[in-house]
């Protein structure tokens, strides 16, 4: 063999081999995501957060918890699961499509009752939700969204349910909800406050936070077994329960697992 010829095929498996390195740095560098809606407004600044810490972009796709669950069940290829509860990532868990053996905790969510500024339920409190003219309240489904659970547990805290009964309208998802009562289909809505934060809503509502008569909302995360980027997923939800992000969280709407403020 000539050594011309020998040094055109040594250039050439050397380009073959950066391609299939490239390939595979290039999957390493995509983190794909299926998160809780109430994460909606939160997750493109821990994306961008995350991105600028480690390289790798994160893609994101929102749902309520339970549908999200049911996805990643029928093999929905997703790398991390966040969710808004213990529940749903306990299930795949126990179903052995997780690298955990127990969810991660990384948030403490935090239901509000939020209302437009025109809203008749204005000046809002507690009270409003009996207020003359309040006559439809947006709550997420409590079957499929941990915040609607919430919502449930809060009216009955409150012994409201019978009397609210006919006013509920309830959405697909915390994040519907809010867009129902966000529109004027609802004069008042239990939400996230991770959503109410955000400044679209600042700017078009105001908010209370509902008293701690629900149970807690311990959102929780899990890795996808044989995900294409298990190792990124991973480094990801030690990333989001470091002290320094965790610290972060409540400008966000979100109280940390760690007891920083």
């Amino acid at each position: 063999m000539s050594k011309t010829l020998r040094g055109c095929l040594l250039v050439l498996a050397a380009l073959v081999l950066i391609g299939v390195v490239d390939a595979a740095f290039g999957q390493e560098k995509t983190l794909h995501v299926a998160a809780a809606a109430d994460l909606t407004p939160v997750m493109p600044v821990l994306a961008a957060a995350y991105e600028h810490a480690t390289g790798v972009k994160v893609v994101t796709s929102f749902g309520s918890s339970a549908t999200l669950e049911q996805q990643l069940e029928n093999g929905d290829p997703q790398d991390v699961f966040l969710s808004a509860d213990f529940i749903h990532p306990e299930a795949l868990v126990a179903a052995g499509k997780t690298v955990e053996t127990n969810p991660v905790a990384y948030a403490r969510g935090i239901l509000v009752l939020w209302a437009r500024k025109d809203s008749v339920a204005q000046p809002l409190s507690l009270d409003s939700l009996t207020k003359p003219g309040v006559e439809k309240i947006a709550v997420a489904n409590d079957l499929h969204a941990p915040y609607g659970v919430a919502a449930t547990r809060a009216i009955a805290g409150l012994h409201l349910t019978d009397k609210l009964q006919g006013k509920l309208v309830v959405a697909e998802n915390i994040a519907q909800t809010a867009q129902f009562v966000e529109s004027g289909n609802a004069q008042v809505g239990f939400i996230s406050l991770t959503i109410a934060s955000s400044p679209k809503f600042v700017q078009e509502g105001t908010f209370v936070r509902v008293p701690m008569i629900y149970p807690q909302i311990q959102q929780c995360g899990v890795v996808l077994k044989g995900a294409k980027n298990e190792a990124a997923g991973v480094d990801f939800l030690r990333w989001l329960t470091s002290t320094d992000v965790q610290a972060t969280l409540g400008r966000m709407g979100l109280d940390p697992i760690n007891g920083l403020k």
